[in-house]
């Protein structure tokens, strides 16, 4: 045997380690370390004489070699238990008169390459790197790194989160088979879960995976916590991260809160994971399954025949009774399924339109060319504004190419101006209205152009008068725009032709100078009244 392994089974004999550790830390058999063992109870060496010593022997055994053979004694040594010294000064390392000045270079993150060439330089080191390199990562030796136990309180909490599942065909009927994703939700208090698995992922597909798990659980936890994938959260940020807005929109229609982990931190989470890792481990390993129902047919069956029934590794209690304790904490679910949509952003055109789908719907009052977000849902669409206020909710088209708009949204509508000029021919009189009425149903859209003119006419001529002119054509059927403002034309000159000459005197017109007289008596009355004022006001002085 060699030198080495000798020592180190010494050494660990006199630490008090047994023999089946002895053998699996060094590989020797344990007949030959029980041999080791019975030598060194015994009074008598074991060995024939010691052959003479030669002159100047080499340090045996190895300074590196004993170091090790001591680490090992001292690591499974039990506690209080006595360890053998090596005293040789050989056994210690070369690296040992440094070791002041190699432990300030690692606190500063240097590595052992590092440190080895300013030994040589600086130091006048000596020897291998090796030593150096074993030094140096004896020092860096950790603790391990210890983690907190969460508990939280039934219904308070629960996680959710992605895996793979089991080899699946497609259902393209190809003899390839693929992984597809698995969806679990465990619930934190009594590890009760919800398994399923689908082909592809996206916001919509996310949402409704929640939602099987919740009318599946028969209640909702107040609390969620996810990772920081897309389908969940958009922008991860340690104190506000932005959600999905449909992810959002489930979570407020079931009145929960998402608590997404830290990036780089899936210890938050480490139920679900572990949920997943029991599922591909024992439920899913080694099968494979002909179609996506199958598999989640399998998972469901299994969940209700091992997995609830199973006794939890850490609580030592059935999972089925914690879920039962948990089940009235859970919050209730609302009376109708959540209306699962996809958002998107669209730009509103000229006309005030957006299109979706090949369609175009009114988006007013939002201005041309902003930015709104449309909500797309099974049968209609629904527009917002920029900070979430609904504007307009339209049914979904039938087919492509077809226009939303209200006549209230239109800036020109033809038959909406007819309307118009008929109810304003009203507000001239009845047979006027009667008249626009019989114009635009002979004429149709061509006569709007005519219903312009005998509107328009209001501005030249008295009410009166076209009515009375519209009432002797209607009777006579003479429906014309040109007979109505001929007629007009006429009455006025007609009128102009038979008015009386103006005239300077009458018996009804005072003289010229009677007005003259009543102006200046009236200024002198008021010069004279406003002089009296003026007086009055003056305040004598003292």
């Amino acid at each position: 045997m060699k030198s080495h392994l000798r020592i180190t089974i010494e050494t660990l004999l006199e630490a008090g380690a047994s023999q089946r550790e002895i053998e699996r830390r060094t590989g020797v058999d344990r007949k030959t370390i029980r041999r080791y063992a019975r030598a060194a109870n015994s009074p008598t060496p074991a060995t024939g004489p010691e052959p003479p010593p030669t002159e100047n022997p080499p340090p045996w055994p190895p300074a590196d070699e004993a170091a090790e053979a001591a680490r090992v004694a001292a690591a499974v040594a039990p506690a209080g238990a006595p360890t053998r010294a090596v005293a040789s000064a050989a056994a210690s390392s070369a690296c040992a008169p440094h070791r002041a000045w190699i432990e300030s270079q690692v606190q500063v993150g240097r590595n052992a390459v590092s440190i080895y060439q300013d030994l040589v330089e600086l130091h006048g080191f000596a020897h291998r790197y090796n030593s150096v390199k074993r030094f140096v990562a004896r020092l860096r030796t950790r603790e391990p790194e210890r983690f907190d136990v969460l508990e939280f309180l039934p219904g308070e909490e629960g996680q959710v989160d992605y895996g793979q599942g089991a080899p699946t065909r497609r259902p393209s009927g190809r003899t390839r088979y693929s992984r597809p994703w698995l969806f679990v939700l465990t619930l934190k208090y009594s590890g009760k879960s919800f398994r399923k698995t689908v082909w592809k992922t996206d916001q919509e597909v996310w949402a409704r995976l929640h939602e099987d798990a919740f009318h599946a659980l028969g209640g909702c936890p107040r609390y969620l916590v996810l990772d920081n994938l897309k389908e969940g959260v958009l922008r991860p940020d340690l104190y506000e991260p932005t959600l999905n807005p449909v992810y959002a929109a489930l979570l407020a229609h079931y009145h929960v809160v998402a608590d997404p982990c830290r990036v780089g931190d899936p210890n938050r989470k480490g139920t679900v994971e572990c949920a997943i890792q029991h599922t591909q481990g024992t439920a899913l390993k080694g099968r494979k399954f002909e179609s996506l129902e199958a598999q989640n047919a399998w998972l469901t069956h299994w969940e209700e025949r091992w997995a609830a029934v199973r006794i939890h590794g850490r609580k030592k209690r059935q999972v089925l009774e914690m879920f039962h304790e948990e089940a009235p904490h859970l919050q209730s679910l609302p009376a109708e399924h959540f209306r699962c949509f996809r958002q998107e952003t669209r730009t509103v055109d000229d006309a005030g339109l957006i299109q979706v789908g090949g369609s175009y719907y009114a988006a007013l009052p939002a201005a041309p060319h902003s930015h709104v977000t449309v909500r797309l849902y099974d049968r209609e669409i629904e527009i917002l504004a920029a900070h979430g206020e609904p504007l307009r909710r339209h049914e979904k088209a039938p087919r492509k190419g077809t226009f939303t708009l209200a006549s209230g949204d239109r800036l020109f509508n033809p038959s909406r101006e007819s309307a118009r000029l008929l109810s304003k021919a009203q507000h001239i009189g009845p047979s006027t209205a009667a008249f626009a009425q019989e114009l635009f149903a002979r004429l149709g859209r061509p006569g709007q152009r005519a219903l312009y003119g005998l509107t328009n006419l209001t501005r030249t001529y008295r009410r009166v008068d076209i009515e009375r002119v519209c009432t002797r054509l209607l009777a006579h059927q003479c429906l014309s725009y040109r007979a109505v403002k001929r007629a007009l034309e006429r009455a006025t000159e007609d009128a102009a032709a038979t008015a009386p000459e103006l005239t300077q005197a009458g018996p009804v017109i005072r003289p010229v100078a009677e007005y003259q007289t009543f102006w200046d008596t009236h200024t002198a009355h008021t010069l004279s009244t406003n002089e009296e004022h003026a007086h009055a006001h003056v305040t004598p002085r003292t």
